[in-house]
C-alpha cells in the first residue's frame, strides 16, 4: 500500500522521550513517542513498517489530521511587485519626546528634533486615499508613530486627521486612525483621542516601580502616575487600547507581578510583552533575551489567564500563517518628518544607521505623488520567510515569519542571518502555544480543518 506524507512536518522534542509532531500548514499537532516519530520517518524515506501499525489505526489517525494522503499543501505566501499602492500611511510625526526612557530604541530627545509639516502629512493622506478609491475599497487608514512621541507634534496630528476626514468624505470613503503613545497626555488630548481615533497602543511597564525605573520624564522623574491616568480615562470611556510592556534584564523577575498589576487594575485585553531591544540608548545594556525571560513570561501568562487575559510576544503567534513578519516585506508605507518613504517603524529618519536598507521612496516635486526605488523595495520584498535560508528548518517559520529584520541587521549586519537569542524565545513560546491548543482540544491532538492559507501581517 502506498502512503504519502502530505504535510510539512516537524518533530519538537519534549521531556521524557516525547515529541510534538507538528504540521503547521495543516494546523495540526499531537504528542507522540519515538516509535511514532520513527514510523513517520520511515514513510518519508519511502517505506512503511506494517509491524509498527498492524491494524492501520495510526495511519488512519494521521490521515484525519491531513498528515498522510491529503494532497499538496497550499503555502501561505503572498508576494508583491511593481510600484506599491498602499491604503495605509504611517506618519512619523516627530523625533521629539516628553520622556527620556533609558531603553529608547530611537534615543528620542538626544538628536536634533525633526517635526513633520502638515503639507507632508497631506501628501501621504492624498496618496493612500486615492489608492483606496481606485481599488474601490471602503476605507483607508492613518497610523501615528515615529522616533519620538507622536502627540508632541499635536497640531499636525489633529489637523492631519481632520484633513483625512475631509478627503474621505470627498471620495465617499471612511478613515480609521490609530497611534502609538507613551501615554503621557493631557486630558484635552485624551478627550480628542477618544473622540477621533479607533485605538491606541501605550507603553506601560506594569508595576509603577518597574515603570519608573526606566520610563522617566525630561526632568528625570517617574511617569507611571501620568500613564495610569490616561489608561484609567480610556477604561472609563471603554476606548480600545493595547499595552506594550518592555522588559529589561534587571526587571525580568518582576514581570509576573507587573502583568498581574495590569490585569488587576485595568480593562486592557491586549498586553504585548517584549525584552528590551539593544538599540539606541540601550545598545550596550545587558540583554533580556534569556531563559529567565522565557520562564518569567510563562509565569506572567499563567497570571494573565487567571484574569481571563492573554499576553503576547510578537514573534510567537500561532494564530497566523504568513510569510511576512511585518510590513517591511509587504510594502509598508511610512513617511519620515521630511516626507520620504520608509518600510520600517524603527528606521524613522534618513540618518538612522540602516536607512539605506529601509527607505525606498521620495516625494515627486511636481505630481504630488511618490517615486520609488524598486531595487531597494524588491530587496525588502525578498525578506519574506520563504527566502531566508536560516529559517527553513524551523517549525515556527510560518508563524514567526523570520521575525524583525531590523533587529537581525543589528546582530548580523547584511551577512546571512544565522539566528539569535530571540529565535530561542520564539521557538519556546510557540511550543507552549501548540501544547495549549492540544490541551484545549481535549489533550490528544489539535486540528483545525480548512485553515491553510495566508494571513498578511500588518
Amino acid at each position: 500500500m502506498s502512503v504519502d506524507v502530505s504535510a510539512e512536518l516537524f518533530t519538537i522534542p519534549l521531556e521524557d522521550s516525547r515529541y510534538i509532531v507538528y504540521a503547521p500548514l495543516r494546523r495540526a499537532a499531537f504528542v507522540a513517542n519515538a516509535e511514532v516519530v520513527n514510523f513517520l520517518a520511515d514513510i518519508k524515506a519511502g517505506g512503511l513498517d506494517q509491524s509498527a501499525d498492524p491494524d492501520g489505526s495510526l495511519a488512519e489517525f494521521l490521515r484525519r489530521l491531513e498528515i498522510l494522503d491529503a494532497g499538496e499543501e497550499a503555502l501561505p505566501v503572498t508576494e508583491f511587485a511593481g510600484d506599491p499602492e498602499p491604503t495605509t500611511v504611517t506618519l512619523f510625526l516627530t523625533t521629539a519626546c516628553n520622556l527620556r526612557c533609558t531603553y529608547c530604541y530611537a534615543s528620542a530627545g538626544d538628536t536634533p528634533t525633526k517635526n513633520m509639516s502638515i503639507e507632508v502629512a497631506r501628501r501621504g493622506i492624498d496618496f493612500v486615499a486615492s489608492n483606496a478609491a481606485r481599488k474601490e475599497l471602503t476605507d483607508f487608514e492613518i497610523l501615528y508613530h515615529g522616533g519620538g512621541e507622536p502627540t508632541v507634534n499635536w497640531r499636525v496630528m489633529v489637523d492631519s486627521f481632520e484633513y483625512a476626514r475631509e478627503k474621505a468624505a470627498e471620495l465617499n470613503l471612511h478613515v480609521r486612525g490609530a497611534s502609538a503613545s507613551n501615554g503621557v497626555l493631557s486630558d484635552a488630548q485624551i478627550d480628542w483621542i477618544i473622540a477621533n481615533l479607533h485605538s491606541v497602543n501605550i507603553s506601560f511597564d506594569g508595576l509603577p516601580s518597574a515603570h519608573d525605573k526606566h520610563r522617566l520624564t525630561v526632568l528625570g522623574q517617574g511617569s507611571s502616575h501620568l500613564v495610569m491616568h490616561t489608561i484609567g480615562r480610556f477604561d472609563e470611556a471603554n476606548f480600545p487600547y493595547g499595552l506594550r510592556v518592555t522588559v529589561t534584564r534587571d526587571q525580568i523577575a518582576r514581570l509576573p507581578d507587573s502583568v498581574e498589576f495590569i490585569c488587576a487594575n485595568f480593562q486592557v485585553e491586549q498586553i504585548q510583552v517584549e525584552p528590551a531591544y539593544q538599540l539606541g540608548r540601550w545598545t550596550n545594556a545587558p540583554s533580556a533575551e534569556t531563559d529567565e525571560f522565557i520562564n518569567a513570561y510563562r509565569e506572567a501568562q499563567q497570571r494573565a489567564h487567571s484574569y481571563g487575559r492573554e499576553i503576547t510576544y510578537s514573534a510567537a503567534r500561532l494564530g497566523a500563517l504568513t510569510n511576512h513578519f511585518c510590513g517591511v516585506s509587504q510594502d509598508s508605507f511610512a513617511l519620515s518628518p521630511d516626507g520620504n518613504v520608509s518600510a520600517c517603524y524603527e528606521s524613522f529618519s534618513e540618518d538612522n544607521p540602516w536607512a539605506k536598507v529601509f527607505f525606498y521612496g521620495e516625494p515627486e516635486k511636481e505630481s504630488g505623488k511618490y517615486s520609488f526605488n524598486l531595487p531597494v523595495l524588491n530587496n525588502l520584498r525578498g525578506l519574506a520567510v520563504q527566502h531566508r535560508e536560516f529559517c527553513q528548518g524551523c517549525f515556527a517559520k510560518w508563524t514567526c515569519a523570520g521575525d524583525c529584520y531590523h533587529k537581525s541587521l543589528t546582530i548580523s549586519g547584511e551577512e546571512e542571518f544565522q539566528g539569535s537569542d530571540r529565535c530561542h524565545i520564539t521557538r519556546e513560546l510557540t511550543k507552549d502555544q501548540i501544547l495549549e491548543r492540544i490541551a484545549a482540544a481535549g489533550g490528544l491532538f489539535w486540528h483545525e480543518e480548512g485553515t491553510t492559507g495566508c494571513q498578511p501581517v500588518e
